[in-house]
């Protein structure tokens, strides 16, 4: 399985965030878009990394935590805010998993033998691959969704 085949999967989680704020009051404003920006940012670093190789996905796991860190990190107030702040955190934070998951297994068919191990080895690492990508396609599709709300809460007047 490529590397290329494992980001294309998880394309559905770098949809930007665009948001129309006029009529929402300045405290509310400001926070969506703090989250808003953070959020960008993970995204940004899955469109930029994708087809890349094992080394690269282990970084961008790494880069995903700092993200997840990031968005936790948020001083929000707004109870509705928090809310999707959590449901981010949590996404990245499973998304930042399932990379790390998805280039180790990819690493480790590099190393197999041609061999009844080494097809062991390699089937093995195809299944943790294929897991890993249900899990991102499953968080793309939530991140889709809390995007959506988060969207809308944020347009509504207060």
């Amino acid at each position: 399985m490529s590397v290329l085949r494992k980001y294309t999967v998880l394309a559905p989680v770098s949809l930007s965030i665009a948001l129309l704020v006029a009529s929402c009051s300045e405290n509310k404003v400001s926070q969506c878009q703090r989250l808003i920006r953070v959020v960008n940012a993970g995204t940004s670093l899955i469109d930029k990394n994708k087809g890349t190789q094992v080394i690269t996905s282990i970084q961008l796991s790494k880069d995903l935590d700092f993200v997840t860190k990031s968005i936790g990190e948020l001083k929000l107030k707004d109870p509705k805010l928090k809310e999707f702040q959590s449901g981010f955190v949590k996404i990245f934070q499973n998304l930042s998993q399932a990379i790390a998951k998805a280039g180790k297994a990819l690493g480790a068919t590099k190393t197999a033998q041609a061999s009844e191990s080494g097809r062991e080895k390699i089937q093995k690492a195809r299944a943790e691959i294929d897991s890993a990508l249900t899990t991102a396609t499953t968080l793309g599709k939530q991140s889709d969704t809390l995007v959506n709300q988060m969207n809308k809460y944020c347009s509504e007047p207060e």
